[in-house]
């Protein structure tokens, strides 16, 4: 079999022009591409990744480390993730640190040892100052869903606290004072941006922050069912039901229908994401849209810029939420 060697031999060109090719490197003219194919054809040389490899000192797989590897906001993350390094002819490892620091530590170990070309980060445990030491390494990181003032240009990230102040200040404008809410873990840097924005749209419309109106889920469905029941339980009456991401406020509209409660006639539920089933609820849920595709887009691109050296590509790292209006909120007279 031949080999990438021989390729460079027969084609009287240097192995990284060889490589330039192969990793169709856009700095290559037409004569040397068409002298290495054409040695290639007579070789009968099939390129593979270990080969690229070596040609280049690119291993051209990209880690990613996620929460977890279940649900619609890591499901789309991923795959805008894959599309966008697949079309650049690269691949993704992916791993997951299930919000423990240790495991997202040995996650972000596995990708390094696996010579991953450079690893994008979704985490929840791990503080800025280790992430900023971790980013001084030899193998660039992009963190998403995250600020790190000090490493910013490679943060991509929304604003929470805004999207949280907007999703409550929608429900009070629709003439809601009595509000219920089910936040995620609030050991997640989102969580707690998302709830000082409730809490600031509370202030702004001089309304108090109710304690047994308040339940702390953990971003999955099931806390959103649960939720409801620990708030119906405190017998004090909520016109709304402001849940601090999508999947709990499913749970928390299956929760209000198992206790008889009409949606929104009884109680409205806003969300937070805009995951793709949040137009397939029954009624429609009304919701902030979490560009997490784009923003998954833009880490992918990040690297394919400045670790691939790839010149066509924009970058924009700050997103904004906005409110999708539907049919889980009503107008209280």
């Amino acid at each position: 079999m031949a080999t990438i060697y021989e390729v460079s031999a027969l084609a009287g060109v240097s192995l990284s022009s060889v490589s330039r090719v192969l990793n169709n490197h856009e700095h290559v003219s037409e004569k040397t591409k068409q002298k290495v194919m054409a040695a290639m054809d007579e070789l009968g040389y099939r390129p593979n990744s270990v080969a690229r490899s070596l040609a280049s000192n690119r291993s051209n797989s990209i880690g990613v480390l996620v929460s977890e590897l279940h649900g619609p906001f890591y499901g789309e993350m991923l795959s805008s993730i894959e599309i966008e390094l697949r079309k650049a002819g690269k691949h993704a490892v992916v791993t997951a640190g299930h919000s423990v620091e240790q495991s997202e530590k040995d996650g972000i170990n596995f990708l390094i040892d696996r010579n991953c070309d450079a690893i994008i980060i979704l985490i929840d445990s791990l503080s800025d100052e280790f992430v900023i030491e971790l980013s001084k390494g030899s193998t660039p990181v992009v963190i998403l869903n995250r600020l790190i003032p000090e490493i910013k240009d490679k943060c991509f990230y929304i604003d929470n606290e805004l999207g949280g102040y907007l999703a409550t200040k929608y429900i009070i404008e629709q003439g809601h004072k009595n509000l219920a809410y089910i936040s995620g873990p609030l050991f997640k840097q989102d969580a707690n941006e998302r709830l000082d924005g409730h809490k600031r749209a509370l202030n702004e419309a001089n309304l108090k922050f109710d304690d047994e109106l308040f339940y702390e889920g953990d971003f999955l469905t099931t806390s959103g069912r649960v939720g409801i029941d620990h708030l119906l339980k405190k017998n004090k009456p909520f016109t709304a039901a402001i849940c601090a991401n999508d999947e709990m406020a499913s749970g928390a509209m299956k929760g209000l229908r198992d206790h008889n409660m009409l949606i929104p006639k009884d109680c409205s539920v806003i969300g937070f994401d805009n995951v793709y089933f949040a137009n397939y609820l029954h009624p429609e849920l009304t919701t902030m849209n979490y560009p997490i595709n784009e923003m998954a887009k833009m880490s992918a691109q990040w690297i394919l810029k400045n670790v691939y050296k790839h010149s066509d590509v924009f970058v924009n790292n700050k997103f904004t939420p906005e409110l999708i209006i539907r049919e889980s909120i009503k107008k209280v007279e």
